[in-house]
C-alpha cells in the first residue's frame, strides 16, 4: 500500500476539517491495500505456467531429443508441472499479476462492496442529515470508489462522482496522490455545502477527520 508521510496525513485531514466547515456532511477518505485477496489469480497463473511448463517439455523430449518419449521421465514431468503450478500460485500474489489475470468487472464489484462495508463499518450511514461522504482508494485494484449517503446522492448531477474518481486516479498514477485526494475532498465540500450549508448554531464534527488506512 501507498505510505502516507504523517505531513501527508495532516494535508489530508486539514483539507476534510475546511471542507466540512461549510457543511453539516461529513467526509471520510480511505485508503486500503487491496479490496479482495483474490485467490483465484494464484490458481490461474499456477495453471498457466503448469500446462505451459507442460507443453514444452513434451514438445522438448517428443521432437528434439534422439531418444524421443520415455516412461521414466514421467516423474521428473510431474515434478516440474508440480513446481511450476506452486510458483504460478506464489506469483498471483503480485499486485501486476493479480490485475493482469483479474477481470476489470470483478476488481470493480470488489471495490464497490469493500466501500459498502466501510460505509457501515465507520458510521457514515449514521450522519444527521444523511450527507456523509467515503472517498475509498483501493490501492491493488487502482480504483477509486465515492460512495454518498440518500442526502447528498440524491441531489447531485449523474457523473458528478465519475469526475472526481478519475480526478483521484490520474493523481495516483503521476504521484501525486495527496494533492487529487485534497481536490476531491475540496470539490465534495462544495457539493455538501449547496445541499447542507454549514449552522453556525448547530454544525458537530460527527465523524473522525483523520485519514483511515487499513489492509
Amino acid at each position: 500500500m501507498q505510505s502516507f508521510t504523517d505531513a501527508e496525513q495532516e494535508q489530508i485531514r486539514q483539507a476534510v476539517q475546511e471542507a466540512e466547515g461549510v457543511t453539516k456532511g461529513e467526509i471520510v477518505p480511505m485508503i486500503v491495500t487491496a479490496s479482495a485477496l483474490y485467490r483465484e489469480a494464484g490458481y490461474r497463473m499456477g495453471f498457466i505456467l503448469a500446462l505451459l511448463t507442460l507443453a514444452l517439455l513434451l514438445t522438448i523430449e517428443m521432437y528434439w531429443l534422439p531418444w524421443g518419449w520415455h516412461a521414466g521421465n514421467a516423474g521428473w514431468l510431474l515434478l516440474a508441472v508440480v513446481v511450476s503450478y506452486g510458483l504460478g500460485q506464489w506469483l498471483g500474489r503480485v499486485p501486476m499479476v493479480v490485475r493482469l489475470v483479474t477481470s476489470r468487472e470483478r476488481m470493480a464489484h470488489k471495490v464497490a462492496l469493500r466501500a459498502e462495508q466501510a460505509f457501515y463499518k465507520h458510521g457514515l450511514h449514521n450522519t444527521k442529515g444523511r450527507t456523509g461522504i467515503l472517498i475509498l482508494v483501493s490501492m491493488l485494484e487502482r480504483r477509486v470508489h465515492i460512495l454518498a449517503d440518500k442526502g447528498i446522492n440524491d441531489h447531485v448531477p449523474v457523473g458528478t462522482w465519475d469526475g472526481l474518481v478519475n480526478g483521484i486516479i490520474a493523481g495516483i498514477r503521476t504521484g501525486h496522490a495527496t494533492t487529487a485526494i485534497c481536490a476531491a475532498i475540496a470539490e465534495c465540500g462544495v457539493l455538501l455545502a449547496q445541499v447542507s450549508p454549514a449552522d453556525s448554531r448547530d454544525n458537530p464534527n460527527e465523524l473522525p477527520d483523520t485519514l483511515i488506512q487499513e489492509p
